[in-house]
């Protein structure tokens, strides 16, 4: 367990490495002994200072949701992030690389919330009842840790190393689909580069958000009415450069697209 000043201090160099797009070393090299609810405050204390400022939280990701991605960071639960308005991107707009230090892209459906969710005693049924609809989303991660040279609590610290998403236009009740059986491929700059079923993401999308509700109780946070939740990768992870075109079609979902300029 670390201090409440060395907490801070790496809070700080997180901000600085974002800011400045200079990564900084692991933090589990530097502080062998940091755990997982040291990073989650260390996460903390960064939205925080960012919501003080006037960013708006709009909801959560989580990570590691998939058995692959836990077994190798050796864990047997996914973590989660925070969503800012700000860290909205739009399809129509490219994104400019040069804001980010080693951005990547993730295909995920995207859940929005139409009802509060219950925390500690939040089920999947109390999911399936308060989602408004899925949408087709694309999340857009990067690393401030340099290389991507991470641990479990660098990415937890480091937001769950997010930072953007975008939402497809399309919107699909819960009703209307079978949200374990949604095929989804990506392309980049017209070629097939992935592809993967939405029940990669724990066998259900909506056993991680089920998971997350009960997981942010913890901190003081809850799930709201209006809130966007993206719960794991359909895929794996891509490398994103400048002038990549990506493209996620969804089976019966639709599709997203994000530029890179």
């Amino acid at each position: 367990m670390l201090s409440t000043d060395i907490r801070t201090e790496l809070a700080d160099r997180l901000d600085t490495a974002e800011r400045s797009r200079t990564p900084i070393g692991p933090l589990v090299a530097a502080y062998p002994d940091i755990d997982v609810v040291d990073a989650y405050e260390i996460q903390l204390i960064n939205i925080r200072r960012r919501v003080e400022s006037g960013a708006r939280v709009v909801g959560h990701k989580v990570g590691l949701s998939s058995l692959a991605m836990q077994q190798m960071m050796g864990v047997d639960e996914p973590d989660y992030g925070h969503l800012l308005a700000d860290m909205e991107v739009f399809e129509d707009q490219p994104v400019d690389t040069a804001k980010f230090c080693f951005p990547r892209v993730e295909v995920e459906v995207g859940f929005v919330l139409g009802k509060d969710l219950p925390g500690a005693g939040c089920t999947e049924q109390d999911v399936i009842d308060a989602t408004a609809a899925y949408a087709p989303s694309i999340e857009l991660i990067d690393s401030r840790i340099k290389d991507w040279k991470i641990g479990l609590p660098d990415t937890i610290a480091d937001n769950a190393s997010s930072a953007g998403f975008v939402l497809g236009k399309e919107r699909v009740k819960p009703a209307d689909i079978d949200i374990k059986n949604i095929d989804a491929v990506l392309t980049c700059n017209g070629e097939q580069i992935a592809e993967g079923r939405s029940d990669a993401v724990l066998g259900n999308p909506v056993t991680a958000v089920a998971w997350l509700a009960q997981k942010v109780e913890s901190f003081g946070v809850r799930l709201k009415a209006g809130d966007i939740v993206l719960p794991g990768t359909c895929t794996r992870a891509i490398d994103a450069h400048p002038g990549d075109n990506f493209r996620a079609e969804f089976s019966g979902l639709g599709s997203v697209s994000l530029q890179f300029k």
